[in-house]
């Protein structure tokens, strides 16, 4: 992904580009359009498997697939319709001449993603037979056709921004197609997905679950997606660059925190289902020390981190070491949250996260607030941390609640 950054800009150049990062930020919504069905089955999936009821795991697949048909298809026509007779260029303030081809990249866009959105569920399927890397490198091989299929538009000098977009959006397709025949037809013919498996309680159930994810994952999309629409409303547009690279360096870490503890999610999910606490417990010692490590390595990525921007930027763009500072705390409470989390998802313990993502919202007036008094970026990034550390505090009171057995009511649901 960071080599994409510097092809697709030489492939397009700068405004071309932009568009295209435009448009691609706003897929990312397509993708959260599943109302965590993806997460609900990974959850079920690993209990029915950790009890050997596999006719109630092929349901589960089965109806996850047909509930994602069933979200996809009016989404897709209502898509289409929107882009074919809308006014796209004046939306995205594009002017037609740079890009005659807009409406059908976007079409092209649109109709592959949606694509991508049905059969991605099968990185959740493996994922729930607790086999992150395969889900892992179902993500990463589509990344790295995408990667190859740039390149070799820009060698053969057919890189416009249709073919851009289009090899872009349709890599990740390609994979999942290649791996669906392998996944149900080979590997695990017992839960291929079939019509007569199709069970609309077993769908309401995941449907029941699923939603509860899909707010915590919009919670986390609104802080994430609104810091640079506000950096650049209540600072400068200058601002945004400098945060970027900051938070795309140090984010860094949660890339290796989340391929070493992902497994761990589902894991407990199976553990949990069969009552083994003494396992639970030696897995949460070792994400203590995992933890304690993160934070020497973010230490050490925030004191060198002068030199890494001069080799990787050069002199284009300054990055304040305060800033780092400060987004190395940032990172570190995400993941000091996200250790906690995965055991709560684990086990289906979503309400009191649900009840905690009213921080989301709070951080937008709080952010203009401190902003407006202060003009400094630095408040701004000190209100992001501030806002993470009540979720990271009820979820530490629950995980010990859980762990001991002593959650009872709002604090086991």
């Amino acid at each position: 992904m960071l080599l994409m950054v510097p092809l697709t800009l030489k492939c397009l150049g700068v405004y071309q580009n932009g568009v295209w990062l435009t448009i691609s930020s706003l897929l990312v919504w397509i993708d959260q359009m599943d109302i965590g069905l993806g997460n609900g089955l990974r959850n079920k999936l690993a209990t029915y498997m950790a009890h050997g009821e596999y006719d109630k795991a092929r349901q589960a697949v089965s109806s996850t697939m047909a509930m994602l048909l069933v979200i996809i298809v009016p989404v897709l026509i209502l898509l289409s319709l929107l882009v074919w007779y809308g006014d796209v260029y004046g939306f995205l303030n594009v002017t037609p001449s740079m890009i005659p081809e807009l409406r059908r990249a976007l079409l092209c866009a649109v109709v592959l993603v949606s694509m991508t959105f049905v059969l991605k569920f099968i990185g959740n399927v493996y994922m729930g037979l607790q086999l992150p890397a395969i889900s892992n490198l179902l993500l990463s091989a589509g990344q790295t056709l995408a990667l190859l299929a740039t390149w070799m538009l820009l060698v053969y000098g057919k890189a416009t921004f249709l073919n851009v977009v289009v090899v872009n959006v349709a890599a990740p397709l390609v994979v999942y197609l290649l791996s669906y025949p392998y996944t149900f037809l080979i590997k695990y013919p017992q839960l291929c997905p079939s019509v007569s498996c199709v069970n609309m309680q077993s769908a309401l159930q995941l449907c029941n679950l699923g939603v509860k994810f899909f707010w915590l994952q919009v919670a986390a999309i609104i802080q994430f997606m609104t810091a640079n629409i506000l950096i650049s409303k209540f600072f400068t547009p200058v601002m945004v660059t400098p945060y970027q690279i900051s938070y795309r360096y140090l984010s860094l870490i949660i890339v290796g925190f989340t391929v070493v503890c992902m497994p761990f999610w589902n894991a407990t999910t199976d553990a949990y289902a069969r009552g083994d606490m003494v396992w639970i417990e030696r897995a949460n010692r070792k994400m203590n020390l995992f933890t304690l490590v993160i934070f020497f390595l973010l230490v050490l990525m925030t004191v060198i981190s002068p030199y890494i921007y001069q080799f990787w930027i050069g002199d284009d763009c300054h990055v304040p070491f305060s800033m780092t500072v400060l987004m190395a705390a940032y990172i570190f409470l995400l993941v000091l949250s996200m250790r906690y989390s995965y055991f709560l998802n684990g086990v289906g313990a979503l309400r009191l996260q649900l009840y905690m993502t009213f921080m989301a919202v709070v951080f937008i007036p709080l952010a203009w607030i401190v902003s407006s008094v202060s003009h400094d970026i630095t408040y701004f990034l000190f209100v992001m941390c501030l806002c993470n550390i009540p979720g990271i505090i009820v979820n530490i009171i629950q995980f010990k609640k859980i762990l001991k057995g002593r959650a009872t009511g709002i604090w086991r649901v």
